[in-house]
């Protein structure tokens, strides 16, 4: 990803760090619901979107189980459909989370191949497509480059422009994100998975999405073996090796 000569220090902090990254004094948040804790969110505000197999993102992760992430082409279709085809292309298997914060950000970052917040696809950027759906616990969003303090307009828009493959799942809700970033999925089923992904800035030892899919295209069942790894033979058979 391109990034300024004097942004270069700090960029991996320019992702999915909303108000601090654009230089802005962070938003006030709203006040909890009462009596709701985090587990309850999706039960409070559940996806507003039909099931549908075409709009529906599967991460099978290494912690040790299969995502299901409600795809959202009516609020943020570009980036729904720049998904699905890094997805289509095998682009995220094998990738790691790479940042993963509790307090105070609260999310699960991935979908660099650099591994590091500062790579993307060879695919151009996508632009912003910021909408009111809020940044709850399971909320889906697209990553992006922050712009730097005292930015002039052309800067920010610049930034707000530049999500491209990278992407966060947010384990507790957070709304003073809400508006600065492309938020284009929630998840749906599998949340524990997410919960047990490794913290760090990096991790020391980093969940993998070993597959992901769309759930149109009849995914096998949930395996936690990368596609390319040996697979394991019948009881009593031994591999055969070609003579020298």
């Amino acid at each position: 990803m391109r990034l300024f000569a004097a942004m270069a220090a700090s960029a991996v902090m320019m992702f999915a760090t909303p108000a601090l990254a654009q230089g802005k004094a962070p938003k006030a948040e709203a006040e909890p619901l009462k009596g709701v804790g985090a587990e309850d969110v999706n039960s409070v505000l559940p996806a507003v979107v039909p099931a549908d197999p075409a709009e529906t993102w599967v991460l099978d992760l290494s912690t040790g189980g299969r995502v299901l992430i409600r795809l959202r082409p009516d609020a943020a279709p570009k980036m729904v459909e720049r998904v699905k085809t890094l997805t289509r292309s095998h682009f995220y298997d094998g990738l790691t989370f790479h940042r993963v914060v509790d307090d105070p950000y609260n999310m699960a970052q991935g979908g660099d191949p650099k591994g590091d917040g500062t790579g993307d696809s060879t695919m151009p950027n996508v632009p912003a497509e910021f909408s009111n759906l809020p940044h709850v616990r399971g909320t889906v969003a697209a990553a992006r480059r922050g712009a730097p303090d005292n930015a002039t307009p052309a800067q920010i828009t610049e930034a707000q422009n530049s999500a491209n493959s990278q992407f966060y799942i947010m384990m507790a809700p957070k709304l003073a994100f809400d508006h600065d970033y492309t938020v284009f999925g929630r998840v749906v089923s599998g949340m524990q998975w997410v919960d047990k992904i490794e913290r760090g800035e990096p991790p020391a030892n980093p969940t993998k999405i070993v597959h992901a899919y769309i759930l149109s295209d009849n995914p096998p069942p949930y395996s936690n073996l990368p596609a390319d790894a040996p697979k394991a033979l019948p009881a009593g058979e031994v591999k055969a090796t070609l003579p020298q």
